[in-house]
């Protein structure tokens, strides 16, 4: 068998153990001839490919990045330019023209919606998922997420000295979109007083009289942990528009740190590298038992497979009666809702 590996969307630490693990088992277990694909979906527009042996998959286990760049072309988005060039159909001839009987397609939610829709054109597919975020649906976790929790757990980590020395506020503003994963997992890992997120509605005047409340009562220092996807005025970020208004409200010296992209980068921890290589090689298994349109997931301590057809347009967020929810409210941690 012929297969092609593509990464789309956003990096993140783990993609090159994920490439390594679909290729190492293609090749040495299956036989199987790998094509590397550049640029995402752009890099089947443009038929721009690299056959990928073993010696290019060795060492690139422990790489931040991805080896095959990435873009974020959705060949299904409608527009000027889409009007001129039919690009699912050019992807869909490429794809004949190259042999391949599968196409690995490693990334978000818009790269599995984007392959969910080439497994209904016809096409043999394999989604592998990967995000910082961990908010795509049908898996209970994607690699990237510990190596980004790691990097913001340090981070405030940090910035527990420099509020302590000082005694202010530190507001942290973390990544993850429209999910509140990396936030609440790095406020609680991190110590966060005041942890704010997406799936919870949260009341500024509620998150000042708690900060009120913890200078009254002698504490000389508050973390406030914010996921960047909080409802805030247009143009602003979470970040700022919570430390602004916590200043303004409060009176206490407050400063705000936004994380910004510092998280997706660099080496993938041990754990994203385990998961990833486990990905791959489910996906080569998927493949090798010609079980197209499925994407690899894990559920509980198994890795498995969902159907892309149940994955696309899904959002995987936070329950807001998530056991930790409930085990940090206990301690006083502070959500910004009547609960503070």
């Amino acid at each position: 068998m012929r297969i092609g590996i593509l990464t789309a969307g956003g990096d993140c630490p783990g993609i090159n153990a994920a490439i390594r693990g679909v290729g190492k088992t293609a090749i040495l277990e299956y036989g199987m001839e790998v094509i590397g694909i550049s640029s995402g979906f752009l890099g089947l527009i443009n038929e721009e490919y690299i056959n990928l042996d073993e010696n290019l998959l060795s060492g690139i286990l422990t790489l931040g990045g991805t080896i095959l760049g990435t873009s974020r072309e959705n060949p299904f988005k409608k527009g000027s330019v889409f009007n001129a060039i039919d690009k699912p159909k050019l992807i869909k001839k490429h794809y004949q023209e190259l042999g391949l009987d599968a196409l690995v397609c490693i990334g978000g939610n818009g790269t599995q919606r984007t392959a969910a829709q080439l497994s209904e054109a016809g096409l043999n597919i394999i989604g592998i998922p990967k995000t910082i975020d961990n908010d795509v649906w049908g898996t209970d976790v994607t690699f990237g997420f510990d190596s980004a929790l790691w990097i913001a757990t340090e981070a405030i980590d940090r910035l527990h000295t420099t509020a302590n020395s000082h005694k202010r506020i530190m507001v942290i503003e973390v990544m993850g979109h429209h999910a509140g994963w990396l936030a609440l997992y790095s406020g609680m890992a991190s110590g966060g007083d005041v942890i704010l997120i997406p799936e919870i509605e949260f009341d500024i005047d509620t998150v000042a009289r708690c900060l009120k409340k913890r200078a009254i009562n002698k504490k000389p220092y508050s973390i406030v942990v914010v996921a960047e996807g909080i409802p805030v005025p247009k143009g602003e970020s979470a970040g700022r528009y919570v430390a602004g208004n916590i200043m303004q409200m409060t009176g206490l010296e407050t400063r705000e740190t936004i994380l910004g992209y510092i998280q997706r980068g660099g080496n993938p921890s041990p754990m994203d590298r385990v998961l990833a290589t486990r990905f791959g090689a489910q996906a080569v298994e998927l493949i090798a038992q010609k079980k197209f349109g499925q994407m690899v997931s894990q559920k509980g301590l198994e890795v498995t497979s969902v159907p892309l057809s149940d994955v696309g347009g899904k959002l995987r967020q936070v329950p807001a009666d998530h056991p930790l929810i409930e085990k940090a409210i206990m301690m006083g941690v502070c959500f910004g809702n009547e609960r503070c």
